[in-house]
């Protein structure tokens, strides 16, 4: 089965395949580990992982590395207002995102290589530019990129070379002009300035730190080659980041940077876009507050095509659990012994049987919504041909459990058990209370109230004439 996906370089739908007929190399720009990941961020890692799980459901070995941005202006700033090393600062908000990605199902990177820790290789890639004249030292210290010597600069985004005004950030600042022969040129090399504190690297040029640009291209081609075969990172990184990593690559190596290039689009939060100043920046554990699971979560990222934008809402996550419990009773039918998904996936690849065209849909520009439309439709057809044969149950399950695998949905037990006690006065009455604020339509006391449940353990779930209560499993 061709695993085809949109790629933003061309525009076009591209097969996906190993240049060297070995493994699938991509890339994934990782979290800047100054604070814990957010759903938007999550929303793109999980798609990535998607990708990485279709491509090894169809038989396509990969070497996946995604990086960790430990030092840039946000992670020096944050530590030393923490009053902490920038070390003991990051390390705190590394170990918290591999454990969020944990939660989510996400498969372990072969390399998630930190920053910090490559800013030898950083350097090299720098001087490289530098000899070729295609970068320079300015009056700061600083060693900038010159946009003016790379002609095909602007070819991911579109974006023509003529008028940009940007710096490393993709913003204008005063402070940045200094020492820069144009505005668009951007930093490689950021010289130490006072505030930096104790954060400096020494360089050919003079103590200071990588810019954000550099930290990608040097790692990547470390552990991939100077041109390798995917490249994924959000939307919102086609410009700048991406379009200067191209630049600086393909100018010092003189060779294509990445082949294929996917970016997932960005999510809204109740058709309101992410922000701190709505307060609906939510984390992992915000979504547990509520009293979902993470695999709820997951499903709910998952559900859209990663080119179109994705509407969060909670009662997505209602239908999210729904959907899983209708997974977890077909699973159960098919094995009674074993609730959770085993990985199948391994050095052969046989056919998915009655569960192909799910398949197809993930194997078609990661039509996920399409994919999971299909596996619902498939349901009753798969339980209706159910017989004692245990043969013929061992196949319908390796299919399911390979589909179950590209999705990357374990189906362990229930988030949500069906409570057989009394309800406590105190959990009924909030949920009373709930209830009347629904009905007078004041939504935001409505869901304060259910946020209230929640930490006392308990999930509400509205009917159309009323309501009922389950317990979160412990």
């Amino acid at each position: 089965m061709d695993f085809l996906l949109q790629n933003t370089l061309s525009g076009l739908k591209e097969k996906v395949f190993p240049a060297d007929g070995e493994a699938l190399r991509f890339y994934c720009c990782g979290p800047t580990v100054y604070g814990p990941a957010h759903i938007g961020n999550f929303r793109t890692f999980t798609i990535q992982d998607l990708f990485r799980r279709t491509a090894e459901a169809v038989g396509i070995r990969t070497c996946h590395v995604r990086n960790l941005t430990d030092v840039d202006d946000k992670t020096i700033r944050e530590s030393q207002k923490a009053g902490l090393s920038l070390k003991e600062f990051t390390d705190q908000w590394t170990r918290r995102f591999e454990a969020d990605c944990k939660a989510l199902n996400l498969l372990e990177p072969h390399h998630s290589p930190s920053a910090v820790l490559h800013i030898p290789q950083q350097i090299e890639l720098i001087q490289r530019l530098v000899d070729k004249g295609l970068a320079y030292k300015g009056q700061d210290g600083s060693v900038y990129f010159r946009i003016s010597a790379f002609p095909d600069y602007g070819k991911l985004s579109g974006l023509c070379r003529e008028g940009l005004v940007c710096n490393a950030d993709g913003r204008l600042h005063s402070e940045d002009e200094y020492g820069k022969e144009d505005y668009s040129d951007f930093a490689l090399w950021k010289g130490w300035k006072e505030e930096d504190g104790p954060n400096r690297w020494e360089s050919p040029w003079g103590p200071g730190r990588p810019g954000w640009h550099i930290e990608c291209s040097a790692m990547s081609m470390h552990y991939l080659g100077e041109s390798y075969d995917v490249h994924s990172g959000g939307v919102d990184l086609v410009f700048p980041h991406h379009e200067n990593e191209i630049a600086q690559s393909e100018g010092a190596t003189g060779k294509p940077f990445a082949r294929h290039w996917f970016h997932p689009t960005h999510l809204r939060v109740e058709g309101q876009k992410m922000s701190k100043s709505l307060g609906n920046l939510y984390t992992l554990d915000d979504i547990r507050a509520k009293g979902f699971s993470p695999e709820e979560l997951r499903y709910v990222l998952i559900s859209g095509h990663f080119r179109q934008p994705l509407n969060f809402t909670w009662d997505s996550l209602h239908a999210a659990r729904s959907a899983l419990q209708r997974l977890q009773k077909f699973r159960a039918k098919l094995c009674p012994n074993s609730s959770a998904v085993q990985d199948p996936v391994g050095e052969s690849v046989p056919g998915f049987g009655i569960w192909e065209p799910v398949m197809e849909s993930l194997a078609d520009d990661l039509n996920a919504a399409q994919a999971l439309g299909r596996l619902f439709t498939l349901l009753p057809q798969a339980e209706s041909s159910l017989s004692a044969d245990p043969a013929q149950r061992a196949t319908l399950l390796e299919g399911f459990d390979r589909v179950m695998f590209a999705f990357g949905l374990k189906l362990d037990a229930p988030a949500v058990q069906e409570v057989s006690v009394e309800v406590p006065e105190e959990v009924r009455a909030l949920a009373e209370e709930r209830w009347q604020a629904k009905q007078s339509r004041d939504w935001a006391k409505a869901d304060t109230l259910r946020g209230e449940l929640a930490s006392k353990g308990w999930i509400v779930k509205d009917a159309k004439d009323g309501y009922s209560l389950s317990h979160a499993a412990g």
